[in-house]
């Protein structure tokens, strides 16, 4: 199961950093990044994450993630490989006992999942999005504590 969760994250973010229209393109992205599989196991991937085709910025077709058919891509892209080491944490923000955590797209809900499944004693719980969680801090719990506690999940936030 690690294996394909690992080549999973790596089609996401292939996905989003490459302009990829066909699948032949995304196996060989794939098999770059050290990831061997047949056509009918990257179809079942896809329709797995929901991955749709949509315009690009000139004209082609290309593959994306859902909730973002104008995907955001990266100018520079890297090695999914080396991508995948962060934990998709972009910031976090706080407003009395409530904060926002941005993520990469398509990284929320894993994220979300994490902390939930962490018992963080400075949080009451998550929503999550695409790449927003909204969380609530409970009542006399710092700020500090908060990241504190999420930065085993999130990594270092400051």
């Amino acid at each position: 199961m690690k294996i394909k969760n690992n080549r999973m994250e790596a089609l996401k973010m292939l996905i989003s950093s490459m302009e990829l229209g066909s699948q032949e393109e995304v196996l060989q992205a794939l098999e770059k990044e050290g990831f061997k599989l047949t056509q009918a196991t990257l179809s079942r991937d896809l329709k797995q994450l929901k991955v749709a085709k949509a315009a690009s910025m000139n004209g082609k077709y290309v593959y994306v993630l859902p909730n973002d058919t104008m995907y955001k891509r990266i100018t520079t892209p890297k090695m999914a490989t080396e991508m995948l080491q962060s934990s998709g944490f972009v910031s976090i923000s706080f407003s009395g006992n409530m904060g926002v955590i941005k993520t990469r797209p398509g990284y929320a809900s894993s994220i979300a999942y994490n902390i939930d499944n962490s018992d963080i004693p400075s949080l009451i719980g998550t929503i999550a999005g695409d790449d927003t969680i909204f969380i609530v801090i409970k009542e006399g719990s710092t700020r500090d504590a908060v990241i504190k506690d999420l930065t085993p999940i999130l990594g270092t936030m400051r």
